[in-house]
């Protein structure tokens, strides 16, 4: 996912794909114990995904607490 895309949301539906992003990669790393894990490069896409969302909450975090 590109970073412009998800700045383009709003920080509640950051909020919902950062769920979502969790739950894929709890899912993929389940599928790697039990070896059926077929695109192992998913996982580490996933954890940057996941890292994209984080810095994007924090920044609007920080910008609105200067604001006020």
């Amino acid at each position: 996912m590109k970073v412009q895309e998800l700045r383009n949301l709003t920080s509640k539906e950051l909020e919902e794909k950062l769920l979502d992003l969790k739950k894929s990669l709890l899912e993929l790393n389940y599928q790697r114990k039990t070896q059926t894990l077929q695109k192992p490069h998913l996982i580490r896409a996933t954890r940057k995904d996941i890292a994209r969302v984080l810095t994007i909450l924090k920044e609007r975090n920080e910008a609105e607490k200067k604001s006020s």
